[in-house]
């Protein structure tokens, strides 16, 4: 609207007048009559994902028709109550507001704003005392005049609508705010539709996503039944048991990582499965995955979850085992499997809880916690650089060793009772007794595959008993595994290492085992160094 010499001089001439309005002011006003009346009938059945543009190009209409500089929407976060600008317009050559501000800045606004009241500057001067603050932060941003209207629906304060001049003065008419909180009553209707569409679609994500983890969770069970899963407990009462039982409770109820050692088929997963039982999170499934059984080229997917077209063969979204693992335990088997690119990946989920699907920006949150195990040396694989050691001591905060079946053979018989409990009356077979001589036989055998070789051993034994009466006959490698302990090395260290138990690994004094085996004994250490003799940690020890 074309300025008269009147406005240049006295500042801009208000579209509503409570005098007598000339023939140009009543034109003025009939046309923002209209807009108003247009911009009820836009808005009144507008589309959500259509309300941001229209709402921009809603501000710019209302600014040129009041002759005005700027007009700005303001909304309050609904988390921190920091004011948002969500959009803006300024006539050609004036800059917009963008951005944040800082709510301190505009207390005194923002406060009369709480209780529903419209502030109109005309000039920044007029401002109280106790409006300092709003006076310097308005200048800041250039205003000469300004009027704010809050945006308000059932008593709740959205944010606020703020219209302004830069370039002169301006006088606000009573008579035009009325008009002006039709307008914001109408952009107040809009903008809780919009938050009521995004709620929805919030909820409606959420419940697909929960439905889709279900799916997932069901498909995992399901091949966990096929496969049988650990379907056990831990079963014994020598000292290493008990020590380790000891160690599950202390660390059970703890969000710490936990690393497992143990050679192949000491039972390392039944471990993972007392720690997660015992845990804050056992009325979720603990997850497992393992390392060793997946190629490279998916085990990423496995993990993270892939969307959609990720890569070829990808034919559609997949959530990984660390989103199904959300608040519950993830199980990494054979953790020294994992390749070292997907180590980082792993180690960024331990410190931050955060990773992205494959094939998808978006950062994904998730509350698990990792137990992990592996059948080898850690430290080793570490100081030869195919394991990050930053990885290793984030895993390693409570780390236990699990005892080889050889080195707890008095828990034989109990695991022996536990496995025909388990599979005899699965076979409709009723055992009464373990023939004798059985467990003596069992307990000189060095089980290289520890309790799963026993399992298996047991499992035979029962399919081929007849009369009630378990005889377990020793695998048939036997006789090859007795021939490669022949090896002078082998006895030498087993026979150290039987009279190092008998007398509780005393090396030194009267009864020690130097003693027994009528060794000095610096030379007995000697030895022991040399044949890799140490004590076992029995506060680490497993079935």
């Amino acid at each position: 609207m074309k300025a008269s010499p009147r406005q240049e001089s006295s500042g801009s001439r208000p579209p509503f007048r409570a005098d007598h309005a000339s023939p140009r002011e009543l034109e003025t006003q009939l046309r923002f009559e209209r807009l108003i009346a247009d911009l009820t009938a836009r808005f009144v059945n507008m589309a959500p994902e259509d309300l941001d543009a229209e709402l921009g190009e809603a501000l710019r209409q209302i600014v040129e028709a009041l002759d005005l500089d700027r007009s700005t929407l303001v909304q309050r976060s609904t988390g921190t109550g920091d004011l948002v600008v969500s959009h803006s317009w300024a006539s050609p050559g004036l800059k917009r507001v963008s951005g944040v501000l800082a709510k301190e800045d505009f207390a005194w606004i923002l406060e009369r704003a709480q209780r529903g009241e419209v502030t109109a500057v005309e000039r920044l001067d007029d401002l109280p005392e106790e409006a300092a603050r709003d006076r310097e932060a308005l200048r800041r941003l250039g205003n000469k005049s300004t009027i704010v209207i809050p945006i308000t629906s059932r008593g709740d304060v959205l944010g606020a609508v703020a219209f302004g001049t830069m370039r002169a003065e301006r006088t606000w008419p009573p008579s035009l705010l009325p008009r002006l909180r039709l307008i914001t009553d109408v952009f107040a209707s809009a903008l809780m539709r919009q938050r009521a569409d995004l709620d929805l679609r919030g909820s409606l994500a959420e419940v697909e996503r929960l439905r889709e983890q279900l799916r997932q969770e069901n498909a995992y069970l399901r091949e966990e039944a096929r496969r049988g899963g650990s379907g056990g407990r831990i079963v014994g009462q020598s000292a290493a048991i008990q020590g380790v039982l000891e160690l599950v409770e202390q660390v059970a109820p703890t969000q710490a990582p936990v690393i497992i050692f143990g050679e192949t088929g000491v039972g390392k997963e039944l471990v993972a499965e007392a720690i997660h039982s015992r845990s804050t999170r056992r009325d979720r499934i603990m997850v497992k995955v393992n390392c060793a059984a997946l190629p490279e080229s998916l085990i990423e997917s496995e993990l993270f979850g892939r969307e959609k077209g990720a890569y070829t063969g990808a034919m559609t979204k997949q959530i990984g085992r660390f989103e199904l693992a959300d608040r519950s335990t993830l199980f990494l088997d054979e953790i020294a499997e994992l390749p070292q690119t997907l180590q980082v990946k792993l180690l960024r989920v331990l410190q931050r809880g955060e990773f992205e699907r494959l094939g998808s920006p978006r950062t994904i949150r998730a509350d698990v916690r990792i137990i992990a195990a592996t059948n080898r040396d850690l430290e080793k694989e570490v100081a030869e650089g195919r394991f990050r050691a930053d990885l290793y001591y984030r895993l390693a905060v409570f780390p236990i060793s699990v005892s080889p079946l050889r080195d707890r053979v008095e828990d034989i018989p109990l695991l022996i009772q536990s496995i025909v409990d388990e599979l005899a009356r699965n076979m409709g077979k009723q055992i009464r007794q373990v023939a004798e001589g059985s467990l003596e036989r069992l307990g000189s055998y060095p089980w290289p595959g520890n309790i799963r070789e026993l399992r298996n051993v047991v499992e035979r034994a029962i399919i081929l008993s007849r009369d009630g009466t378990l005889s377990i006959d020793l695998p048939e490698r036997r006789a090859s595994s007795d021939v490669a302990s022949l090896a002078l090395g082998v006895v030498e260290r087993r026979h150290i290492a039987s009279v190092l138990e008998r007398v509780g690994w005393r090396v030194r004094g009267e009864g020690g085992a130097a003693a027994l085996l009528g060794l000095p004994p610096t030379t007995l250490e000697a030895r022991m160094a040399k044949l890799g003799i140490h004590r076992p940690p029995r506060s680490h020890e497993i079935s």
